[in-house]
């Protein structure tokens, strides 16, 4: 499927097993920080909606906007954060590399890269939505 051509029916029809959608305050937002920090590439961008493709996985961003009649909205907090609870791991992404563009993007760095004892190397990028992105790579 071409994905900056597809049409909204033919792409949903055509996902399979577990999918993740993200909903956030601002699309164009969310797709710079995830294509200049994790090196990700975006599809179909637009106010409203994107296709991520990360290491040979699809997941989409959708803005607070096209959730109107979504019974999920009303769940959103007011405040940050609003992805609180969730990691989003990144087992293809260099944990030193992504800290260090993150901070040239001026993200919020929870945690520097860090040996863990379930045998990852792994950091801790908080985005402006709240959610919690973990670059990880195996120790050496």
């Amino acid at each position: 499927m071409d994905l900056e051509t597809v049409s909204a029916e033919e792409f949903g029809a055509g996902l399979h097993g577990i999918g993740l959608n993200l909903l956030v305050r601002n699309v164009q937002s969310e797709v710079a920080f995830l294509s200049e920090i994790f090196q990700m590439t975006s599809h179909r961008v637009s106010d409203d909606f994107a296709i991520m493709a990360y290491s040979g996985q699809l997941f989409q961003l959708h803005s607070d906007a096209t959730y109107h009649a979504n019974p999920m909205l009303t769940l959103l907090p007011e405040n940050p954060p609003r992805g609180a609870g969730i990691e989003i791991r990144l087992y293809d992404t260099d944990p030193e590399q992504a800290v260090e563009r993150a901070e040239r993007f001026g993200a919020h760095i929870l945690q520097h890269p860090t040996d863990k004892p379930h045998g990852l190397r792994e950091a801790y990028i908080l985005c402006e939505n709240g959610y919690v992105w973990v670059p990880s790579r195996p120790r050496t």
